[in-house]
């Protein structure tokens, strides 16, 4: 069961529409063959673009992507990825890029892509904590590296922003941006979930959107002080809510009066706002 929520673009909302199925933490080990292809035909069929928000794996090796991939087969949408903490746990990660690139999906990091006109632009993002209680780099080696690799990762998020020229932009990441949607984990592990310094990049860069997994038991959505909406898409957090996937819709640009192909399909479709379960 997909949940299905909207953009508040009430000028626009007469045009073209793009639904985005999102999803992450979906820990896939390889072992169960065919576990993950009924959630994926399911996507398929409903959304226009596929995104996967980090921990495709469990250990992020090789065979664990390549029958990650296989779990993939028959889906013709275009699918977008950043990879998670766990994809880099077998230090392959560069390999497993490769793999999923040769498969046709969009590995975004510190990157862009354009998909019917919607820009989508993704980095794996970092932790160090949110608001005063975020890391400073002052001090030992180690805490000066570790916040450093958190600024390198807003810095990647931004640049990606600013190559974006599209009016209308989507922020996948696996770290959360914003301290809202990681409450309901335990306080003390909040600074190993996210970094507010991600936080800069989209609302400056400016974002209709965005995505995060990684706080397995965290809230399904919040905003960032600039109003940008902000959704963990966590398996956890959305079978909680007896969800297999969020089904975002937003606005599209106008091509000469022509339709996604969802749209095409649902032309008679009844409108539904706001977020809810079908």
């Amino acid at each position: 069961m997909s949940s299905r929520a909207e953009s508040a673009e009430p000028e626009r909302r007469e045009g073209r529409r793009l639904r985005i199925a999102a999803i992450g933490d979906l820990h896939f080990d390889g072992s169960s063959t065919g576990a993950l292809r009924e959630l994926f035909a399911e996507a398929n069929r409903e959304a226009d673009v596929l995104t996967l928000l980090g921990d495709l794996t469990t250990h992020g090796r090789p065979e664990q992507i390549e029958a990650f991939i296989g779990e993939l087969k028959g889906v013709d949408i275009p699918i977008l990825t950043v990879l998670g903490n766990h994809d880099y746990e077998g230090d392959a990660a560069p390999v497993i890029m490769q793999m999923l690139i040769d498969r046709g999906v969009h590995v975004l990091d510190g990157t862009g892509v354009v998909i019917e006109g919607v820009g989508f632009a993704g980095t794996k993002g970092f932790a160090g904590g949110f608001g005063r209680g975020a890391l400073a780099p002052f001090g030992e080696t180690l805490i000066k590296e570790f916040a450093k690799h958190a600024i390198d990762e807003s810095i990647k998020l931004e640049n990606a922003l600013r190559n974006l020229t599209t009016d209308t932009r989507v922020v996948m990441l696996h770290y959360s941006p914003i301290e809202e949607t990681v409450h309901g984990e335990p306080e003390m592990i909040w600074p190993f979930l996210g970094s507010s310094r991600l936080v800069q990049p989209i609302d400056t860069m400016g974002a209709n959107v965005v995505f995060h997994g990684h706080a397995h038991h965290g809230s399904l959505e919040g905003r960032t002080p600039g109003g940008v909406p902000v959704f963990n898409v966590s398996v956890p957090v959305l079978r909680s809510l007896d969800m297999s996937y969020l089904l975002y819709e937003l606005a599209a640009p106008d091509r000469r009066g022509t339709r996604t192909r969802h749209q095409q399909a649902d032309v008679q479709e009844e409108e539904i706002t706001g977020a809810g379960r079908d």
